[in-house]
């Protein structure tokens, strides 16, 4: 167990080195552009040539030219990939897609500032100290480094001196690696807050999130309402039908007839409608990348509406009071829906009790009433009532409307009251 923490400390430290060479890389062309400056003003020539004071005289430059660039758009992004990748922080912990607002871009600025900045201090250190500490350690072996200028620079007049040169330059190499792991734990700790989500990611994600939850609802709603009718459909004419053959040879055989006809019906038309539910799921699926284009038609509406009350059986009688026609498409379709889930339900718990669905459109409301009898043996209604009484509720909510549903006067009464 201790072997494989030290194996991961080990792998997370060599990954955030990696990644402060990363931001070292990107830093080049600012030094560069702070090179050409500074040796201008100083009369220095070239990148590489001038002295110490030049070189962090061109750092100085480039650092503000690195927060400058980190206010372009894509700076966030680029950098949250490569902090998710290999500072070892949980994904979560950092924000998606490009800032947004002043505070996030300064904190997007700040980071980006930090990372190229000691990204290039650290990776100048490892270019340039691992040479030089192999060269300390290599003084007492090797005669001609011993009279080099590095020799007369260790100070070995005094020959003892020189195997202290050993644990100097194992020191250095120790040195650099701990000071590459302190600087990669510190971009490890400031990278959540200064890439984490701001309150405007928060919101938009918070948004995403119940636009998401919406389209599952819808779906769920749609699923329910076109699968659920039909099968309860199917199962209630199927039932009369086998009733009906097993009086024997009397048995109405017009009737059976009819009904296999509406289970027919029911199940052709069920199967258009669960493709259109099924077009829907792959819409939202490809919507990100397609913006939604090529998705299913608008689904059934209201001039269905005869041939759903068909297939749900001869005890069901429809009555239209007024013109469905100027009915808005996206009301249509959400009538149809609640017109079949009351159908279901009457299906479900009114016991073969003949059904009355009624639309009146002679208002600036569509009404719809949907009646049955109770029967004799009363049906048992969830505390909740129901998913599907929820479903035609949340349907009216939708839309503006409300759904009032429950016993009175010996029969059970759904009323749908929605605005056109």
């Amino acid at each position: 167990m201790r072997r494989c923490a030290i194996a991961l400390l080990g792998q997370r430290a060599r990954r955030r080195w990696l990644h402060l060479i990363v931001g070292g890389a990107l830093f080049m062309p600012f030094w560069m552009v702070g090179s050409v400056v500074v040796g201008a003003l100083l009369g220095a020539g070239g990148l590489f040539g001038g002295s110490l004071a030049v070189q962090f005289g061109a750092y100085a430059v480039g650092l503000p030219l690195v927060a400058v660039a980190a206010l372009f758009p894509l700076a966030r992004p680029m950098s949250v990939a490569a902090a998710r990748a290999l500072c070892g922080v949980p994904a979560d912990r950092f924000a998606d897609g490009p800032a947004r607002g002043r505070a996030a871009k300064a904190r997007t600025a700040g980071w980006f500032t930090l990372h190229l900045g000691a990204g290039a201090l650290i990776s100048g250190a490892t270019l340039a100290l691992p040479p030089f500490a192999v060269s300390v350690l290599a003084l007492p072996f090797s005669p001609a480094l011993r009279e080099s200028e590095l020799g007369r620079l260790w100070g070995l007049d005094r020959p003892w001196w020189s195997w202290a040169a050993i644990p100097a330059g194992l020191l250095m190499l120790v040195a650099l690696a701990a000071v590459a792991a302190a600087t990669g734990a510190l971009l490890a700790r400031e990278g959540p807050r200064l890439l984490g989500p701001s309150p405007a990611d928060r919101l938009a994600a918070a948004e995403r999130r119940a636009a998401e939850a919406e389209s599952r609802n819808r779906l769920a709603r749609e699923l329910h309402d076109s699968v659920g009718h039909a099968l309860s459909a199917v199962t209630l004419q199927a039932g009369a039908a086998r009733r009906v053959l097993d009086g024997g040879d009397g048995a109405d055989l017009a009737f059976v007839r009819e009904a296999l006809t509406a289970i027919e019906e029911t199940t052709r038309r069920t199967v258009g409608e669960l493709d259109w539910v099924l077009g829907l799921l792959r819409r939202d699926e490809d919507a990100a990348g397609a913006g939604g284009e090529g998705g299913p038609g608008p689904g059934p509406g209201l001039d269905a509406l005869d041939a759903l009350v068909r297939g749900a059986g001869p005890k069901v009688a429809l009555t239209v009071s007024g013109d469905l026609a100027p009915v808005p498409e996206a009301l249509s379709r959400e009538a149809y829906r609640i017109v079949q889930e009351g159908l279901t339900n009457a299906a479900r718990h009114a016991g073969g009790e003949p059904v009355t669905v009624r639309l009146d459109a002679r208002t600036e409301e569509l009404e719809i009433t949907m009646e049955n009898p109770l029967p004799a043996r009363p049906p048992v209604v969830r505390p909740n009532g129901g998913r599907g009484l929820r479903g035609i509720a949340e349907r009216a909510r939708l839309l503006g409307g409300t759904a009032e549903a429950g016993p009175a006067d010996g029969v059970w009464r759904l009323v749908v009251r929605i605005a056109r």
